[in-house]
């Protein structure tokens, strides 16, 4: 029988979306050894598996989500937004050093009381083991944590339910002096044959042309002539945690994306001759586990704008975007969703319960249904992937807990006052 080879870093991150690749590369410039798992062929999470153009959200402190931006809109002269993130993002990790292993998902996780001490990860079927004085869930899933035995909640209070999956695409073809756009439930826009588009799309959800779960067609520019990126399938009532469901939903999901094109095709003037020319690898998932921290951040704190002491994000700032788990448009309102006040993400709401060497990143820290809502996307997630690459590398140079990091440090290269109401 072979030797178990046992593979050892500084710090390990499981899930190499916007938060993993954040916290990978923070941690890595300050010369830790970092090894990143990935269970695609790819890195980017929803920049590039999921095919999510927009950087959504905002946030007031400098961080490394800024660069990625940055780097990534450098090249879409000649890429589209997807392509140059999947090029941008490899060689930003290569640049840092980051060990990366694609193909590769956590299998089982071993601990000793509340330290965990071994992950076994398995890649094209080849059992992997790897140790870390410090261990990064940005799974999104919280997949690491529940292997690990983490508490954690799923959905919203009352029925459970969590935001619905959905596929995003392109297409091309539309003639080029019509420039729709669709970018919320509020952007009304009168067409050229006199009709208006929202209504349009309202109808058709009513009369059964679009699916009852699509009442909006969302469209955005990608920067290219006569292409737009379109959000609108989602699959309701889905279990994105249960391998029985997820391809029903990904069959679904491409046969909305059919429905979709051919309402765009016969109702909108322009769209005559459009055809898809690129969608996501595998449905989007909006919401799923999120993991009990040290600190629920709730709705109330959000439209309060609270501060906290911990504070490792500041004024984060995206509407409660809730897409409705059991029918069309939003789950709140009929228009736009609910606006909340810039608010601070703390850095208790990135460390798991009863654990001393695990912490959590991107959507699936300890909140509620409603904050989630608004703190899951793009640019907060980054924020909070930089930030916990930092608490890492104390862990790992001072060989403390999680609750032994000092959050000042973080907050000096942050740039982020801490000085809000103690919670």
């Amino acid at each position: 029988m072979s030797e178990t080879v046992v593979i050892r870093s500084d710090i390990l991150i499981a899930g190499a979306g916007a938060a993993g690749i954040a916290a990978a590369i923070a941690a890595a410039r300050e010369g830790k050894d970092v090894v990143l798992l990935e269970r695609y062929g790819m890195v980017g999470g929803g920049m590039t598996a999921t095919y999510v153009r927009p950087f959504l959200g905002t946030v007031g402190n400098p961080n490394i989500g800024n660069e990625i931006e940055e780097r990534v809109l450098k090249y879409t002269s000649f890429m589209t937004p997807v392509e140059s993130a999947k090029a941008v993002l490899a060689e930003m990790l290569q640049e840092a050093g980051v060990r990366v292993y694609l193909q590769t998902q956590v299998i089982r996780v071993e601990k000793e009381g509340r330290s965990i001490t071994k992950i076994v990860a398995s890649c094209q079927g080849n059992p992997l083991y790897f140790t870390a004085d410090a261990y990064l869930d940005t799974t999104g899933d919280g997949n690491l944590s529940a292997l690990a035995g983490a508490e954690f909640a799923i959905g919203r209070e009352g029925d459970g339910l969590v935001q619905p999956v959905s596929t995003m695409f392109t297409i091309e073809g539309i003639e080029p002096d019509y420039g729709l756009l669709c970018e919320h439930e509020e952007h009304y826009t009168v067409l050229p044959n006199g009709k208006e588009y929202l209504d349009l799309c309202h109808k058709a959800c009513e009369s059964g042309e679009l699916p009852p779960s699509i009442n909006i067609v969302r469209l955005y520019a990608t920067g290219k002539k006569g292409e737009r990126m379109v959000n609108a399938t989602q699959q309701n009532k889905v279990d994105p945690l249960s391998p029985e469901q997820l391809f029903p939903a990904e069959y679904a999901l491409r046969e909305q994306i059919v429905s979709v094109v051919r309402f765009l095709k016969k109702n909108i003037p322009g769209f005559e001759n459009i055809r898809v020319n690129g969608s996501a690898v595998t449905a989007g998932i909006r919401e799923s586990r999120r993991i009990i921290g040290d600190y629920e951040l709730k709705v109330e704190d959000l439209f309060e704008g609270k501060r906290f002491d911990d504070a490792v994000v500041e004024d984060a700032h995206f509407c409660i975007d809730i897409h409705n788990p059991d029918g069309a448009g939003q789950s709140e309102t009929e228009g736009c969703p609910y606006e909340e006040l810039p608010y601070e993400i703390p850095y208790r709401s990135l460390c798991p319960k009863g654990f001393d060497n695990l912490l959590v990143a991107g959507r699936s820290i300890s909140g509620d249904h409603r904050a989630h809502a608004s703190y899951r996307v793009m640019r907060i997630c980054m924020a909070m992937g930089h930030a916990a690459g930092l608490a890492a590398v104390q862990m790992s140079d001072k060989k403390c807990g999680t609750r032994e990091v000092n959050v000042r440090e973080i907050q000096k290269v942050l740039r982020i006052n801490g000085e809000g109401a103690e919670a």
